[in-house]
């Protein structure tokens, strides 16, 4: 059963920083990628960042070029998010997934962990 567990959330000051982690089971990690989504309240789900495990290659969002870095442990399985010099836009819940790599194209999301900057 493939699960992903987020965590690492919580409240900070605006220029602060976070650490978001995501556990993973259940599936080949070397070989799939695992995405950061966000969803602010009365907004849509946007991507933020993800990285295929397989060539490292990665992807920020626009607004997130510059201060936030994802990375993956294989090792623990665990892949992170680092966000620096945080904005109030930042806030919301944050999940991760992984890509379409397993069979159908599904896509599996974690509970999230909510992000909230402060002014």
């Amino acid at each position: 059963e493939v699960q992903l567990v987020e965590s690492g959330g919580g409240l900070v000051q605006a220029g602060g920083s976070l650490r978001l982690s995501c556990v993973t089971s259940g599936f080949s990690f070397d070989d799939w990628g695992i995405g950061w989504f966000r969803q602010a309240p009365g907004k849509k789900r946007e991507p933020v960042s993800c990285i295929h495990n397989r060539d490292g290659s990665t992807y920020y969002a626009e607004p997130v070029k510059g201060r936030f870095t994802i990375s993956s442990d294989r090792a623990k399985r665990t892949n992170y998010l680092q966000m620096n010099s945080l904005k109030p836009d930042d806030t919301g819940h944050y999940y991760c997934n992984t890509d379409g790599s397993a069979p159908g194209g599904v896509m599996y999301w974690g509970q999230g962990t909510q992000v909230t900057v402060s002014s």
